[in-house]
Order: C-alpha cells, then sequence, then structure tokens
C-alpha cells in the first residue's frame, strides 16, 4: 500500500511553518497515542504515521529532500531506509520532548500503557558511498565494512538506584501557581533505568566495545549526489537495553567519462567526420545500460541535437525515466593536403555548400532555452 503524503497526514500545507508542523504533530500523537487507544491497531499504524511524517517535515534537511524527490528519498522498497522502519522505542525517544507535560507528567510511559522506562538510543554512523553512474541508472546493493559499538560478550547492567529502573526523576515544586510535577532523564543513567554492573576488560566505560561488520545496502535507483539514505539500527548500539543507532549513507556520484547528468536526463557529445556529417553513417555510443547503435542522417548540421526517449536516468519518485541527448558536432580539419585543398576551392562558390537555414532549424540560443523550459 502507497505511503499518504506526509503533510496529508498532519494535516498542513506546505508552506507551514516548523511551530505549524510541531503543533499538528503533538495534536495527532495525542489523538492516537498507545495509552488512549490500548490495544487498537488502526491507532496504532496512525500514531507511527505521525511520528514518521514528523520525523522528516521537522528537519530542514529531510524537508528539503522530500519536496523534491518524495518517499523515495529515504526508502528503497524494503531496504531499511528512512522512516518506514521506525518502532515504537524509536517514536519515544526520539520525539517524547514535543509532548511537554501531556502524558503523565511529560513523559511517554511507554508503549502499550505498561509504564516502563525511556530506551536510549545509540550514536548514529555516517558513511559515503561511491557509485558509478550505471550503478545509480540500474540500483545497486553495496557491501561495506562498518566499525561500530555493540555490547562486549559477557557485560551485565543492573537497575539504577536513583531513579529505580524508571529512567525519569521526579521534582515537585512550590510555585504561585501551587505545586508542579515535572519529569526529566536521570542524570545518572541518562534515562535508560540502567548502570553499569560488570564489564571485560576490553570494553569502555558503557560495557561496549568496537567490532567491524559487513552491512548491506540496497540502494534504489536514481539517487542524487549528497542524498542520504538511512539504514536502521546499524549504528552504534547503546548500552542496557536500549535500541541501536541508525547508519547514515551519503551518496557520492563519480564522474563519466563520456556522459554528463543533468537531473534524469543524460547528455552526450558525439563527433562526426566532415564526410560522414555529408553522406551520412551510423555510430556507436554509450548509455548507462549498453551501447546502442544510432543513424546520422546526411547532411545533418553541428549542434543537432538527437533525442533518445528513455535512456536516461530513472526517476526517484517513480515516473519513469529520462532521456539521452546525443549532441552532434561536426568536426572541421584543420590541416589537409594538395589535393584536399583543391576540392574545397573548386567548392566555393558551389550552392551546394552555401549555407540555407531552414526556418526549422533552431539558433543557439532557442535551442539552450528549449533544454531548460
Amino acid at each position: 500500500m502507497a505511503k499518504r503524503d506526509y503533510y496529508e497526514v498532519l494535516g498542513v500545507s506546505k508552506g507551514a511553518t516548523s511551530s505549524e508542523i510541531k503543533k499538528a504533530y503533538r495534536k495527532k500523537a495525542i489523538e492516537f497515542h498507545p495509552d488512549k487507544n490500548p490495544d487498537d491497531k488502526e491507532a496504532e499504524a496512525k500514531f507511527k504515521e505521525a511520528a514518521e511524517a514528523y520525523e522528516v517535515l521537522s528537519d530542514a534537511d529531510k524537508k528539503a529532500r522530500y519536496d523534491q524527490f518524495g518517499h523515495q528519498a529515504f526508502e528503497n522498497g524494503g531496504g531499511g531506509f528512512g522512516g518506514g522502519g521506525m518502532n515504537m522505542d524509536d517514536i519515544f525517544s526520539q520525539f517524547g520532548d514535543i509532548f511537554g507535560g501531556g502524558f503523565g507528567g511529560g513523559g511517554f510511559s511507554g508503549f502499550g500503557g505498561g509504564g516502563g522506562q525511556r530506551r536510549v538510543k545509540g550514536s548514529n554512523l555516517r558513511i559515503r558511498v561511491k557509485l558509478t553512474l550505471e550503478e545509480i541508472a540500474n540500483g545497486v546493493e553495496k557491501k561495506v565494512k562498518v566499525k561500530r559499538k555493540v555490547q562486549a560478550p559477557g557485560t551485565t547492567y543492573k537497575t539504577c538506584s536513583t531513579c529505580n529502573g524508571s529512567g525519569q526523576v521526579t521534582r515537585i515544586a512550590n510555585t504561585i501557581l501551587g505545586r508542579m510535577q515535572t519529569s526529566a532523564p536521570c542524570n545518572v543513567c541518562g534515562g535508560a533505568g540502567q548502570t553499569l554492573d560488570k564489564k571485560p576488560n576490553d570494553a569502555d566505560s558503557q560495557g561496549l566495545k568496537v567490532v567491524e561488520e559487513t552491512v548491506s545496502i540496497k540502494i534504489p535507483a536514481g539517487v542524487v549526489d549528497g542524498m542520504q539514505l538511512k539504514v536502521s539500527s546499524k549504528g552504534n548500539e547503546a548500552p542496557g537495553n536500549g535500541v541501536s543507532g541508525d547508519l547514515i549513507v551519503v551518496i557520492e556520484e563519480e564522474n563519466h567519462d563520456k556522459l554528463q547528468r543533468e537531473g534524469d536526463n543524460l547528455h552526450y557529445d558525439l563527433y562526426v567526420s566532415y564526410p560522414d556529417a555529408v553522406l551520412g553513417t551510423s555510430k556507436e555510443i554509450d548509455t548507462v545500460t549498453g551501447k546502442v547503435r544510432i543513424k546520422v542522417e546526411a547532411g545533418v548540421q553541428s549542434g543537432k541535437i538527437l533525442r533518445l526517449r528513455g535512456k536516461g536516468i530513472p526517476s526517484i519518485n517513480g515516473y519513469g525515466k529520462g532521456d539521452l541527448l546525443v549532441h552532434v558536432n561536426v568536426w572541421t580539419p584543420k590541416t589537409l593536403n594538395k589535393h584536399q585543398k583543391e576540392f574545397f576551392e573548386s567548392m566555393r562558390n558551389d550552392e551546394h555548400f552555401e549555407p540555407k537555414p531552414e526556418s526549422s532549424d533552431k539558433s543557439f540560443f532557442e535551442k539552450v532555452k528549449d533544454m531548460f523550459s
């Protein structure tokens, strides 16, 4: 089932301010919170959907990428990218502060009303992945080695004595409005509800150690340079019963020696000799899916653009493919032998060699205008 538009999910327009987005999310989260709708799968789904929409629209960079590329800027149809991989722990740990005192003194009581503690999330990791134009056009699965922190074998944790495992400390203050109760993450355990009990010698102060893992990353076709994809739970682990951070994958597009990318379209410079331009020919050219042979008509003019439809890059939004634009350049020889010079001298006043542009022949500026319109 296709995902709903994030703006539609929160009930805001594309021009909504950050405060309006935040307000709309708070309203939706209160309406569909699991504590208010126990055992209601539909409400749970809408709660997650709202959190996913807010995760993107509340971040300026993510919002800009979503506005340009839609849902596929963050997901790859099952590869673990984007907000679609969020679980309840992700939501509670990342967005709990937005509710203020909306649920029992400032914190979530946990999924399903169980009164569990806040679960700490491990830090994210970031890597850059270089892709060729062919890999971008066809989609690719990359295997990369990542050094991440995991809980060391033999590490044990115990209930935090300060917060008694809740991860929250409650304070009561007397104000002019009366006694006010506030909750905040425990400063001893960091909100995890647990502290380190025992650890092996090769673990750090949190009971974590660095290991190298091979991570498989499925990259969808049509990504662009600088785009960031997320592989859920492949960042650093958190101590105790926390949840793992994410692996952020930054796309880096390698230059192609013959093709130039412009959005979903590709450009190719084809050089033909003067005799081939006069007599016509066929040429083999490179595309992102292999070589193809194209026909060059007799009398072709330098600057002619041949459009090969559907030979460009697939749209990241699933709107088909771009085109390959072949720019014909007639190569004029710089040196001639005596016989060649005599031939062209004899053609100086020949009517067949006189320029006769037709009304259908566009000027250079008209061609540039068409390319960018």
